[in-house]
């Protein structure tokens, strides 16, 4: 699978690594997982992200829990160079999701917008499965909304965009129990919707990473409203519709 390049271009890497520390949607994904975790597995002692790429949400876990002990996984040893500098202290490995060579090893399992880089998703569920200790966790985020594919998820190398609803019911096939459920990017969402519709038609010669390449101005207005739905959901709204869906849930079998 690496060697096809399947799921992703290695390429990427050196931009993404570039993009995550000052973009607004990474910022604020990585803080609401750190939320998530601090809720509802406060008592995680180690933890593994899969598809860990650049290291920047490991990075983030590890400053937040120093006590937490890390590990990260990653397809392609590419991003693993990266992550080995951002996350020194954490254990790092060439790993394809769909076979997790664990068996209740880990407290804790993260993949954040990893899945839907994987036909099989539910190889991956039931391997995460495997690898949680009983009554362990898993936090997901996956990119929602079928409508709103357009050349960024091409260039993404995504397989599909999630329906609402739909990754809390392959959870609960694999043998886990949904405890937290909520979209973000919602109060931008019409934003979204405009800028995804409007690259179907624009010519094929533009940039389709170029909304993460914002103007300093833009990201930190675009971030300071992500902080308000952090916000928001930190004091307990839900948000039925966004451009992106965080689902944490437990294992029960």
């Amino acid at each position: 699978m690496a060697s096809s390049g399947e799921g992703f271009r290695p390429e990427y890497f050196d931009e993404l690594a570039r993009l995550e520390s000052r973009n607004f949607w990474f910022r604020a994904r990585s803080q609401l997982v750190i939320d998530a975790i601090g809720r509802y597995f406060p008592r995680c002692r180690n933890f593994l992200e899969i598809g860990c790429g650049t290291g920047y949400v490991l990075m983030g876990v590890g400053q937040a829990f120093p006590g937490m002990t890390l590990s990260g996984s990653e397809l392609f040893v590419e991003g693993l160079t990266y992550a080995a500098r951002r996350v020194p202290n954490a254990e790092l490995m060439q790993m394809d999701a769909r076979q997790i060579p664990y068996r209740e090893e880990f407290d804790l399992i993260g993949a954040f917008d990893v899945i839907e880089h994987i036909e099989d998703h539910v190889a991956v569920l039931k391997a995460i499965h495997a690898a949680l200790v009983p009554g362990g966790g898993v936090i997901i985020t996956v990119p929602q909304h079928p409508w709103l594919w357009s050349r960024s998820d091409d260039y993404a190398c995504h397989v599909r965009r999630y329906e609402r609803g739909q990754m809390e019911r392959l959870l609960e096939q694999a043998g886990m129990r949904v405890v937290f459920s909520s979209s973000f990017v919602t109060i931008l969402l019409p934003l979204l919707a405009m800028s995804r519709l409007s690259s179907r038609t624009r010519d094929n010669g533009g940039d389709p990473a170029g909304e993460l390449k914002l103007p300093a101005i833009a990201n930190a207005c675009l971030y300071g409203v992500m902080q308000v739905e952090r916000l928001l959901i930190r004091l307990g709204v839900r948000f039925p519709f966004g451009g992106t869906r965080l689902v944490c849930a437990e294992k029960t079998t």
